[in-house]
């Protein structure tokens, strides 16, 4: 952690200025947190297509009121190429988190996946290219492994897409890529692996497991698994995407134009997911400790197993996850035990 800590510190004391795009949303909101808690200045864009001003609001009641007048907010789409060309200006960092996420809406609707996810990164790629911006960091997915079979997932190995979101992410990393050849613009692409945590959105058709699981557990509603439960997945807690994003900012000149997985290395089923979270739960809603899941259909463009290798991560970035999927779970109880108890 140490890497990590002495970057904070070399930020506190010499600040920047940075870009967070999705700034309102879960990992977005998180990253504007803190920054502001190191004394960074921010801009932020978003649209509230996904994001939410009660994330905002949440940030601003975190921090202190002189860290929050160091925000600055743009309204704006990344479609619309002057929106971003307004944000970049006077930035040193851009860190790209807005996008469309989810694979079941990237199938019900792959042309506005499209429009986001690859036109507005595109958009971005030019803004900050020419407004000659340090370094742009951009929120890959580990959905670019596709169909490939190997665990653990290692960055120089990919299958076939299995989602038009997974087509999206991986235009992502070739227009980064392109971009570093053709004009010398560093990028530096994060393959997030199940990022979960505080200001995660249990809501609306799309959410992620782990908020809809806690909301529903809270609320005494049905909670359902896709399959037979023994899918498994890398989860990693937002503090540790956090850390990444900063590290992959700021790293030296060699470990830039490159991809990296950002996950904790671990892999656990949603059978055992859905135990720890019901434990948890149940410390203060002692009914939901006999809740059993609702069990349905596999769903399609996913995958069956994911675990990621983070040694490059490690190796070049400096990246150490500080928190287990336990102890992030332990994060998360507080944050919806706040919101629906």
């Amino acid at each position: 952690m140490h890497v990590y800590q002495a970057r904070q510190e070399q930020l506190r004391q010499q600040p920047a200025t940075w870009l967070v795009t999705g700034v309102a949303g879960f990992i977005g909101s998180n990253l504007l947190e803190t920054l502001l808690q190191m004394g960074q200045q921010v801009v932020g864009l978003d649209n509230f297509a996904t994001g939410f001003q009660h994330n905002l609001d949440e940030v601003k009641g975190r921090v202190a009121a002189s860290a929050w007048q160091r925000f600055r907010f743009i309204r704006g789409d990344i479609r619309d190429l002057e929106a971003c060309r307004s944000a970049c200006t006077g930035v040193e960092y851009v860190l790209h988190q807005a996008a469309l996420g989810s694979v079941p809406r990237s199938i019900e609707d792959p042309v506005n996946t499209n429009a986001n996810n690859i036109n507005g990164f595109l958009n971005m790629l030019v803004a900050a290219r020419d407004a000659k911006v340090r370094r742009m960091v951009y929120a890959a997915s580990s959905s670019t492994y596709g169909d490939h079979p190997g665990l653990p997932k290692v960055e120089d190995t990919i299958g076939n897409p299995l989602s038009p979101y997974a087509v999206t992410k991986l235009v992502n990393e070739l227009y980064a890529a392109v971009f570093a050849r053709t004009y010398g613009f560093a990028t530096i692409g994060l393959r997030y692996f199940n990022i979960f945590g505080q200001r995660q959105d249990p809501d609306g058709a799309y959410a992620a497991v782990i908020p809809k699981w806690f909301a529903g557990l809270l609320k005494g509603e049905p909670v359902f698994i896709n399959g037979d439960g023994e899918t498994s997945r890398d989860f990693c807690f937002i503090d540790n995407c956090v850390q990444a994003n900063i590290l992959a900012a700021t790293a030296d000149v060699a470990a830039a134009d490159q991809v990296y997985n950002v996950a904790f290395g671990e892999r656990t089923s949603l059978n055992e997911l859905y135990r720890l979270i019901r434990e948890r739960v149940a410390g203060s809603v002692p009914t939901a400790g006999a809740a059993e899941p609702v069990y349905r259909d596999f769903r399609a463009g996913d995958v069956r197993h994911s675990l990621a290798d983070i040694s490059k991560a490690e190796q070049l970035l400096g990246y150490h996850p500080a928190f287990t999927v336990r102890a992030g779970l332990d994060q998360a109880t507080d944050w919806y035990l706040q919101r629906f108890v």
